[in-house]
């Protein structure tokens, strides 16, 4: 892939870029919410949501091109050697082995997923790239199994439009974050998404996944909320920004079409989309196509647009 950022001296560049162009709009920072005693304040509740993707192939597909680069730029600048780091739904954890190489060997990093199976690719990814500073372990983000302040830096991509209680999810990644430390959140926003040429079939998807996702209990619209979620978790000191992907290239088109035409037809969005009553296995098939003659038209355009908070705890 084009924009599929190298893991060493392209992303050691892009630390050092960001450093010195950061220009953020941040509120002015008030006192924070006191913190409970270790392991108290925990939600009791359990994850209410179904996750719509699943872990198909298709799905795996644009979740191992994920990099901190591509996909946690707005955090980089904030990492530092030696910090602790909880990356939150790290799923294959591409993102985590990048978050552990910008910490180094002196820090410590923590990839969770709520998915057991996806560990053990995230497991080999590290082992691979010789990190020996990583740990990964199942959870659910709405209740956490660490004790009070136990990270510098609580990271979560793309996870918060998945869950049942977004508010107390970020609670939760307050709890375990020590004071002063940062907790940060990306997301999708799926109504903002944009795309040409514009196809009837296209648009029906867009229709159909924002509902499916819904009645699963997530919010498909996330990024636009974030903001308003963190405030709600008690956070005052918040930096928002936002971030795209943008495909448009050859190459980008055929991957990116490609994996949501498969997605559409053999995921487990396909599935809770038939089981759930909202469409039918050749409508879904349909639309599978639309993907398809998107993709291979030579002036085809697409963006991903990005929600993003970064949180003072």
């Amino acid at each position: 892939m084009a924009r599929h950022l190298s893991h060493h001296s392209e992303l050691r560049r892009t630390v050092d870029a960001l450093t010195a162009q950061r220009v953020r709009r941040s509120t002015t920072m008030t006192k924070a919410m006191p913190r409970t005693a270790t392991g108290a304040g925990r939600t009791a509740g359990a994850e209410s949501a179904v996750y719509t993707h699943g872990h198909h192939e298709s799905v795996l597909r644009s979740h191992t091109w994920r990099t901190a680069a591509n996909s946690a730029a707005y955090l980089i600048p904030h990492l530092r050697p030696g910090d602790r780091v909880l990356d939150v739904g790290c799923g294959p954890g591409t993102i985590t082995a990048d978050l552990a190489e910008l910490v180094g060997p002196e820090g410590r990093v923590t990839g969770v997923d709520a998915a057991a199976g996806v560990l053990d690719q995230a497991r080999a990814a590290a082992a691979e790239r010789g990190l020996h500073h990583v740990e990964f372990a199942t959870a659910d983000v709405h209740a956490l199994d660490f004790p009070d302040g136990s990270f510098d830096v609580v990271h979560a991509h793309q996870v918060l439009q998945h869950v049942g209680d977004p508010v107390a999810a970020l609670r939760e990644m307050r709890r375990v974050c020590r004071p002063g430390g940062v907790v940060a959140a990306r997301d999708s926003d799926y109504a903002a998404m944009t795309w040409f040429p514009e196809l009837p079939r296209m648009d029906d998807w867009l229709e159909l996944y924002r509902r499916v996702a819904r009645s699963n209990g997530g919010e498909p619209d996330a990024g636009r909320r974030l903001r308003s979620w963190a405030r709600r978790a008690g956070f005052t000191d918040l930096t928002s920004s936002a971030g795209v992907w943008c495909y448009a290239e050859r190459d980008e088109l055929g991957w990116w079409s490609g994996l949501w035409a498969d997605r559409t037809v053999s995921s487990s969005y396909a599935a809770l989309a038939v089981e759930g009553g909202h469409t039918t296995a050749a409508r879904l098939a349909e639309i599978a196509d639309g993907w398809r003659e998107w993709g291979a038209h030579q002036d085809a355009w697409f963006m991903v647009p990005h929600g993003e908070v970064l949180c003072r705890s």
